[in-house]
């Protein structure tokens, strides 16, 4: 049991150091180094020989420190050694000053555009003020001609309502002359023929009268 309690002790602390270990090789630096180059070499020393020469600001990841020299791991998975006092967890004024300068620029070049931009959408603003003010007027005016159209579609229905009834009354009227003209017509002929009897009669009665003296008086003569 003692020797059990043991092993778990031992296991616990190396666990301990294994976690420690990988969070320390997780720690990511800067290097600094604004007054000289950083040499980065293949050991801790300057005896060793150099594989590159590091920029101020480049990202690292810290592998091993020393009390000196650290080794470190670039982006390209390259490893070496630098001297410890040019590694800082945080990022160089330098380079802060210029991220800072190239943010400023962008920010100089968004504000232009955006000023640019804007005189474009004020003109566009204008543009289309313009354009519906004059819509307004067009509408307006299709508005009153609707009005107008309308007023005289009215009429129009009025006065063709209008004329089919005095045409209606008009047919109605003729007919109703046609009518009295034939009745006219038929009594005339009517009148005519009764003229024509009556004179005929006339004359007959006049001829027989005529006649009837004719022979009275040849019967007197012959008396």
């Amino acid at each position: 049991m003692k020797w059990f309690i043991v092993i778990v002790i031992s296991l616990s602390l190396f666990s301990a150091n294994v976690q420690a270990e990988t969070n320390f090789r997780a720690e990511t630096m800067y290097v600094d180094g604004d007054l000289v180059p950083i040499t980065f070499r293949t050991g801790p020393g300057i005896s060793h020989t150099i594989i590159a020469e590091l920029r101020s600001g480049q990202r690292v990841e810290v592998i091993e420190h020393g009390e000196e020299w650290t080794r470190i791991r670039l982006p390209n998975e390259r490893e070496g050694w630098v001297i410890r006092r040019f590694l800082t967890p945080h990022l160089p004024s330098s380079l802060v000053v210029k991220i800072l300068g190239e943010k400023n620029k962008a920010l100089i070049i968004r504000v232009a555009s955006i000023k640019e931009e804007n005189k474009e959408v004020k003109a566009e603003n204008k543009r289309l003020a313009e354009e519906l003010a004059m819509s307004q007027g067009t509408r307006n005016k299709i508005s009153q001609s609707y009005e107008t159209l309308k007023k005289e579609s009215a009429q129009y229905i009025e006065l063709k309502a209008n004329y089919e009834k005095t045409a209606a009354q008009l047919v109605e009227q003729t007919t109703k002359v046609e009518k009295l003209e034939k009745e006219l017509t038929k009594i005339q002929l009517s009148k005519s023929i009764w003229w024509f009897i009556s004179g005929a009669g006339v004359l007959i009665l006049g001829f027989l009268i005529g006649f009837s003296a004719k022979r009275q008086r040849r019967r007197s003569s012959l008396l």
